[in-house]
């Protein structure tokens, strides 16, 4: 089932044919803080990504994902970009899990926040 799941599915890990075409013709270039793989060909022509854990495409921070869609040649390993004092980590999307932003007042707070800046109308 697993080798049935690996031939026809990528959600669940890189394809038979990815891997082959990553052994035969890819060119390790670099890897990052999550343990993620960045492949290139020979020719420079064709960039991708080998994820470790689970497939989604928020995993891949700015410095890598400017380097495979060819918006700078050199890879963040050989120039990392140059971090601002205000930028926060690099997080991957969020969305759906309990980690998601969730604001004052919003009933998927485990206990709504106070508010003193609100006073609901009553008719008179």
């Amino acid at each position: 089932m697993y080798f049935l799941k690996r031939l026809l599915t990528w959600w669940n890990s890189q394809t038979i044919s990815t891997q082959i075409f990553t052994w035969r013709k890819g060119q390790k270039v670099g890897e990052d803080e999550q343990g993620n793989i960045y492949y290139q060909t020979a020719d420079g022509k064709r960039r991708w990504v080998i994820f470790n854990g689970e497939i989604e495409a928020t995993r891949v921070n700015p410095d890598w994902h400017g380097w495979l869609h060819f918006t700078w040649d050199t890879t963040p390993s050989e120039a990392p970009l140059v971090k601002k004092s205000w930028e926060k980590p690099h997080q991957e999307n969020l969305t759906g899990t309990d980690a998601t932003y969730a604001p004052a007042g919003s009933i998927r707070r485990p206990a709504p926040v106070a508010r003193s800046d609100y006073e609901a109308w009553q008719p008179e």
